[in-house]
């Protein structure tokens, strides 16, 4: 049975930034990085409380689907609890936090990830990325209106389009699973480093025999900071063996190394457990689906005949109800049509911001908005935070409101 042989964590706080907003964990079960965003707003604090959430609550989960769902519910209820921080402290408004992690179950790896964080398998010499960047130029390569060389340099490569924290976005985290076959290397990291390095010299660190797994994450580090790297790297090493080669002891780096700046209500509820007792995260049953089994052949006979008589019966109501609601739908459509043409919203329009008029929902092939006023400010000149709202839209309940919100977008884009 594959075990984990090696695993360590390395975080730098880069050449430029002032402070480290990643933070990593090396557990017992999961290992985990987490890239803050928010600058100022709280980066450090979003991934700090994510990563300390997962190293609290991270457990042995005995099956494939209880790893999937306890991931996706570590990760939920991280993103709970940076919502509740910054409930408490506007301040913190807009920070949020990537998040990867992987865990072994038995024979295989399973992945969970949202955001740009990124997760790599080395097998065999062959190096693959599992994860799929949440990103804004990660959509434009899926649409093929940008080949993955443009989105290197894409002038918005850094909008993210999912992350843990004060967005108002549902969540969605994605789950993976692969092989753990003994001899490969796994790799979670911040794009501090697979921004700045490629894929060869990452490749190259990483198949060095007779190494640490501390040693490999700090020639992967330094590998970002000799190339320039201006983003805090943030690095975790894991190695799938046969038997354990390192004493594996929890460890957490970059911000989450670091006591909070502040404690929310239900952090400090988690906080009063002894650290050492792990607690498992309590899996909400998954309903079962529903399914009517007949007792008897006979039975399943007599449902379909009585279903049957019911169908007929209905046949000639339902002609008349039919006459009826094309010209009721008729009506409706048109006072619904009217009514969104009284909406607006402020989006993305060929890279500026722009004001549309109507919702932003389509019926069919028919679209229910059109632009009204496309705007000089682009939207990669706002600051992330913004940039995220705008491309996933900004409601406005009439045209004065949404010049007023393109108003404020002009203000963040100047100042």
């Amino acid at each position: 049975m594959p075990v984990i042989s090696r695993g360590d964590a390395v975080s730098h706080v880069g050449r430029v930034r002032s402070n480290n907003q990643d933070s990593a964990y090396v557990g017992n079960h999961v290992f985990m990085v987490a890239d803050g965003m928010g600058g100022h707003a709280g980066g450090d604090v979003a991934s700090a409380i994510a990563v300390k959430h997962v190293a609290e609550h991270e457990r042995d989960f005995p099956t494939i689907d209880d790893a999937e769902v306890g991931l996706s519910n570590l990760f939920a209820e991280g993103n709970r609890l940076i919502a509740d921080a910054v409930d408490e402290h506007t301040e913190l408004r807009g920070m949020g936090t990537t998040a990867c992690a992987i865990t072994l179950v038995g024979d295989s790896i399973v992945m969970g990830h949202i955001g740009d964080s990124r997760i790599y398998r080395l097998h065999d010499g062959e190096f693959t990325q599992e994860s799929v960047d949440h990103t804004f130029v990660q959509r434009l390569v899926d649409a093929g209106r940008i080949t993955p060389e443009e989105a290197l340099v894409h002038p918005r490569r850094s909008v993210l389009m999912r992350v843990l924290g004060d967005v108002e976005t549902d969540l969605e985290v994605d789950t993976m699973v692969a092989p753990a076959v003994p001899g490969d290397r796994w790799l979670l990291c911040s794009d501090g480093l697979s921004s700045y390095v490629d894929d060869e010299h990452i490749v190259e660190v990483l198949s060095r025999a007779g190494q640490s797994s501390r040693e490999t994450c700090d020639d992967l580090v330094q590998l970002a900071l000799d190339n320039g790297a201006p983003d805090n790297v943030t690095v975790v090493v894991v190695e799938v063996g046969e038997t354990p080669v390192e004493d594996l002891q929890p460890k957490m780096v970059g911000s989450a190394a670091n006591p909070l700046r502040y404690t929310s209500r239900r952090q400090k509820r988690h906080s009063q457990l002894l650290p050492s007792i792990l607690h498992p995260l309590r899996r909400q049953p998954k309903p079962e689906d529903e399914e009517f089994i007949p007792p008897s052949d006979e039975f399943l006979e007599q449902l379909i005949k009585e279903d049957r008589q019911r169908k007929r019966r209905r046949q000639l109501t339902w002609l008349a109800a039919v006459i009826l609601l094309v010209g009721a739908i008729a009506g409706a459509s048109w006072l619904a049509y009217e009514w969104t043409q009284t909406q607006y919203f402020v989006a993305e329009h060929e890279g500026n911001v722009a004001i549309y008029q109507g919702v932003q929902q389509n019926l069919g092939p028919f679209e229910l908005h059109h632009v009204v006023e496309v705007t000089d400010i682009p939207v990669g000149t706002l600051p992330t935070y913004q940039q995220i709202q705008v491309l996933q839209t900004i409601s406005a309940p009439g045209y004065d409101e949404a010049l007023a919100i393109v108003e404020r977008l002009q203000n963040v884009a100047s100042g």
